[in-house]
């Protein structure tokens, strides 16, 4: 990697992979795409280029990738879980449309290309513990619907004409950067906003509801390694499945109490959001990720819980 564009620069990943990139490969190097409404700023606007990318344009993403000689391109625009499913239109034109967009530039234009799935990729008759690289993928969601029709594009665009694609098959993602953005794991995040206010905080989801995890600085590394990885060893391009951590509410619950022995937590349960991750696996198999580019999260829930409540304090300005 060279030149890199990254589509959806302000979103919950996007943003701080943004600023890795730059930090890696030169701030000049990596240009931040995003949509009007969702324009960077702070140190993401003022560390490097930006330009509006919207995904859903397809001459508009050329022109940027002709501009800055982009070789590759990150393709982070989606809409989440929660939010595609009351938007299903919408989600089906980012996250296939676009992502077509983004596969015949890269075919013309020769570029590499990342694009996330995602744990939404499987439902309910697949394997929920220990979930294998490859098995079963029917999910009844259009966040779901989107990311395995995404992988299965990807591979064909390698397979047929050479597009270096890859891609990871993300848990939810926990961070203390970007807000929480209506994904059906984002309990995981705002679970730690509760605690540091001390507030008592509404569980969305019924307790014993397990689901892979990872917090993000792990994120990163895998986005950025897999790109990074000797392109002989990859036999699963689109897409690895990645895990840290695998816990149900109570089980966070009981982590962040240990740091905070009065925080509460009660129930009030979101259908919409159970529904989704009873549909998804309790824990995922990345035996596959380890072996072809060597995968290894370094964050488990009690070194995460630890940082986020530290990082949240400092953000929130709030005294232990």
């Amino acid at each position: 990697m060279k030149n890199i564009l990254i589509i959806g620069s302000t979103g919950q990943i996007g943003s701080e992979l943004t600023m890795a990139l730059r930090n890696r490969y030169g701030a000049s190097n990596v240009v931040a795409g995003f949509i009007a409404g969702a324009e960077p700023k702070g140190k993401l606007l003022e560390s490097g280029p930006a330009e509006a990318a919207d995904i859903t344009d397809a001459a508009q993403i050329a022109e940027i990738v002709k501009k800055y000689k982009i070789d590759t391109i990150y393709n982070m625009a989606a809409l989440l879980s929660a939010t595609a499913e009351t938007k299903p239109q919408l989600a089906w034109k980012t996250g296939l449309g676009g992502l077509f967009n983004v596969l015949e530039i890269a075919r013309e234009l020769h570029c590499a290309v990342f694009t996330p799935s995602s744990i939404g990729a499987f439902g309910d008759n697949t394997p929920k513990c220990n979930t294998p690289q490859d098995t079963i993928q029917r999910p009844k969601t259009m966040y779901g619907v989107t990311k395995v029709a995404g992988e299965l594009l990807s591979d064909y665009y390698f397979k047929r004409f050479g597009v270096d694609t890859r891609s990871v098959r993300f848990p939810g993602i926990i961070s203390h950067v970007a807000p929480p953005g209506g994904g059906t794991t984002d309990y995981a995040v705002e679970i730690y906003y509760a605690a540091v206010k001390r507030e008592v905080f509404q569980c969305p989801l019924l307790a014993g509801t397990f689901m892979d995890m990872m917090y993000m600085p792990d994120a990163l590394s895998a986005a950025i390694n897999l790109m990074e990885a000797n392109p002989d060893r990859l036999i699963h391009r689109n897409a690895f499945n990645i895990t840290a951590m695998s816990f149900d509410p109570e089980t966070l619950q009981s982590t962040i109490s240990k740091y905070i022995p009065d925080f509460r937590m009660e129930y009030r349960l979101d259908p919409v959001r159970q529904a989704i991750a009873d549909s998804w696996p309790n824990s995922l198999d990345d035996s596959c990720a380890s072996e072809e580019w060597d995968w290894m999260p370094k964050y488990n829930l009690d070194t995460t819980t630890q940082d986020m409540l530290k990082e949240l304090r400092k953000k929130l300005r709030i005294n232990a």
